[in-house]
C-alpha cells in the first residue's frame, strides 16, 4: 500500500475524540482515518498521570500496529500527560495532540472572563499551567475542573435535564454575565455546547481546539508529502477498546451530530 493511503490514526479515551475526527474529515475528505477509543479504561481525567502515559502508548502502539502514516491524540488529558514522549519515541510519523484553545479566546478582547472547562488532571498539569501563565496577564482567566462530565458524553448523554442541571452546578458560583468566553478543555465537551449555551449570555462564544488540531495535522500531513491523491472520500473505521457495539454506534453518531 502506498503510504499515502494509509490512515491517519486518532485516539482519545473515549468517543470525545470524534469532535476533532469530525474537523478533519471536513478538512481533508479524501484521507483514510482510524480512530480508537478507549472506553474500557474511562475517563483519563481522573487517574494519575504515569497511568495515562501508560495508557496512551498502548494507544499509540495498537494505531502503529495498525498501520497508521500519523496519529492524533485526540485528549487533552492524554495529550497534557505524554505528548512530548510520544513525539521522542515515534520519530517516524507525525504526532500531534490537542490542547485548549486559550489562545483565540483571549485574542477576542472581550470584556469578562475566560473560563476554561477541563478534566481535573488536565487542568492540574505543567503544560496546562505554562498555557496560564502565558496569558495571565492579558486575561482573566478561570480554570473550572468538571469531573464527570467527559463520562456523561460516554453514556451518550450529550443534552437535556440531566447535563443543563450538571452545567448549572459548576456554574453556580460564576456570573455568566461576566464570562468573556468558554474554553473547552475536553473533546468531549464539544458534544454538550448546546446545553451550554443555555446557561451562557446568549453572545458568549463558546471555543475548543478541534479545527486547530484538524489543521496542525494537515499541515504536518504536507510537510512531510504524506496527503492522499485521491478525488473519492475516504474511509472511516473507529475501533474501541470495550468491543460493544452499542458504543462504536455511538461514535458514529456523534460523528455525524
Amino acid at each position: 500500500m502506498d503510504i499515502k493511503d494509509m490512515p491517519i490514526g486518532f485516539f482519545d479515551s473515549g468517543v470525545g475524540g470524534i469532535s476533532v475526527l469530525k474537523e478533519a474529515v471536513k478538512l481533508m475528505p479524501y484521507e483514510n482515518f482510524l480512530y480508537y477509543g478507549d472506553s474500557i479504561n474511562a475517563p483519563y481525567g481522573t487517574k494519575s498521570v504515569e497511568e495515562v502515559k501508560k495508557l496512551t502508548f498502548r494507544a499509540v502502539e495498537f494505531l502503529m500496529s495498525k498501520g497508521v502514516k500519523a496519529v492524533v491524540i485526540a485528549c487533552n488529558t492524554a495529550t497534557s500527560a505524554a505528548i512530548e514522549e510520544l513525539r521522542n519515541s515515534f520519530i517516524d510519523i507525525p504526532v500531534v495532540g490537542i490542547e485548549p484553545a486559550l489562545k483565540p479566546a483571549v485574542k477576542l478582547k472581550r470584556k469578562g472572563k475566560i473560563i476554561i472547562m477541563a478534566t481535573p488532571l488536565t487542568l492540574l498539569e505543567t503544560k496546562f499551567s505554562s498555557l496560564m501563565e502565558e496569558y495571565n496577564k492579558e486575561a482573566d482567566i478561570v480554570p473550572l475542573p468538571c469531573a464527570g462530565l467527559a463520562e456523561l458524553v460516554e453514556s451518550g448523554i450529550t443534552e437535556g435535564e440531566i447535563v443543563n442541571k450538571y452545567l448549572r452546578k459548576v456554574y453556580e458560583n460564576i456570573e455568566c454575565n461576566d464570562v468573556a468566553a468558554v474554553v473547552l478543555g475536553c473533546t468531549h465537551y464539544p458534544f454538550i455546547s448546546g446545553e451550554l449555551s443555555k446557561i451562557l449570555s446568549k453572545d458568549t462564544p463558546i471555543i475548543d481546539g478541534s479545527f486547530g488540531t484538524a489543521k496542525q495535522i494537515r499541515r504536518q500531513l504536507e510537510k512531510k508529502s504524506l496527503i492522499r491523491q485521491e478525488t473519492v472520500k475516504g474511509n472511516i473505521e473507529i475501533l474501541n477498546s470495550l468491543q460493544n457495539q452499542k458504543i462504536i454506534d455511538l461514535s458514529y453518531k456523534l460523528l455525524t451530530l
